[in-house]
């Protein structure tokens, strides 16, 4: 239920996580390898000072800050979207199998070697891929509009692209092809560009765009099926919407970054408790605080002294830990 103080407190909320998103963001900008000043960043974003000052922010910096912005905010808002449609605290974009068929389909490119022929291969099958992966539990569950028929199809879908996945590695016919598969597998936001932006952009907006109008749907569906229904909630609808809006999103930001797991899971328990956890409160707090989370985790990975950068999916993969111990911890104590 809104009150004025609830809406209070999540406005407070939305300030708090946009100044969290300013802080990632230029410490993105200014560390790394090679760490630059505030004046040195500054002369750079006006084409002005050491030309590889230059190079460094608008070639390597930049683009990576903006995905780490864009592919958080979007994984954390499909999984508070998927947490409040399945009403399972540890349901993420995985969940109805999207995750590892956007997977699959960068796999099956990098394995043909397609992604060698041109840039947009690869985050095209990518996208193609989650969107096959709904068409495809839609046909599952078309004859027992569930809740529990996603779930059970969201897992075999996404058991059969993992085990794909898992035949490509094995049958790779080079030892480099299957690294590059890995490498790719573990996530990372390295050597992006700007046509990575351009690439993961239009699907993000539309995907977050299409999930930020279900929160008041959400809401009626915490009541209960029968009750959404009774007031005027359309139940295939939204389905639809959302199963678009995360194959879309989700599609388009493993395009560009490789498998990050867990953000989807954790950012929404953070911010739940800070909001009056409606479904609908947790939403652009979760997108924020996704965008804020991946950043700090890129900078993260470069900060910390390694022959070779650490993956970001394996990183992101460790912050998630302590989220399944306390669920369990909670679970025992009801």
């Amino acid at each position: 239920m809104k009150t004025p103080e609830n809406e209070t407190s999540r406005k407070n909320l939305i300030r708090l996580l946009l100044i969290l998103i300013a802080g990632t963001a230029a410490t993105s900008l200014l560390f790394g390898p090679v760490n630059l000043s505030f004046g040195e960043l500054w002369a750079a974003l006006l084409a002005k000072g050491d030309p590889v000052d230059q190079i460094i922010l608008w070639q390597l910096r930049l683009p990576r800050t903006v995905l780490a912005l864009l592919v958080g905010g979007m994984l954390g808002l499909a999984g508070a979207v998927l947490q409040g449609y399945l009403r399972n605290p540890l349901a993420e974009p995985s969940v109805l199998g999207v995750s590892n068929a956007a997977a699959l389909g960068a796999v099956i490119a990098l394995y043909f070697g397609l992604a060698e022929l041109n840039d947009f291969l690869l985050p095209l099958l990518s996208i193609a891929g989650g969107l096959g992966a709904l068409a495809l539990l839609f046909g599952l569950a078309a004859r027992r509009d569930t809740i529990l028929s996603l779930i059970l199809g969201g897992i075999a879908i996404g058991t059969l692209a993992g085990a794909a996945i898992s035949l490509a590695l094995n049958l790779s016919p080079n030892p480099f092809a299957a690294m590059e598969i890995t490498t790719w597998l573990l996530g990372s936001l390295e050597n992006r560009s700007l046509t990575h932006i351009w690439i993961a952009l239009p699907c993000i907006l539309f995907g977050a765009g299409l999930l930020l109008r279900t929160g008041p749907a959400l809401d009626a569906l915490s009541l209960g099926e029968d009750c959404a229904v009774s007031l005027g909630v359309d139940l295939r609808r939204l389905r639809l919407v959302i199963g678009i809006g995360v194959a879309l999103g989700v599609g388009g930001a493993v395009a560009v970054s490789g498998a990050i797991g867990f953000i989807g899971l954790i950012v929404p328990h953070l911010v739940r408790p800070l909001t009056s956890r409606n479904p609908s409160a947790v939403l652009l707090p979760s997108f924020l605080g996704g965008a804020a989370l991946l950043t700090g985790a890129d900078v993260l990975v470069r900060l910390i002294p390694s022959t070779n950068e650490l993956k970001l999916g394996v990183v992101t993969a460790f912050l998630g830990i302590p989220v399944f111990v306390y669920q369990l911890l909670r679970e025992r104590r009801i």
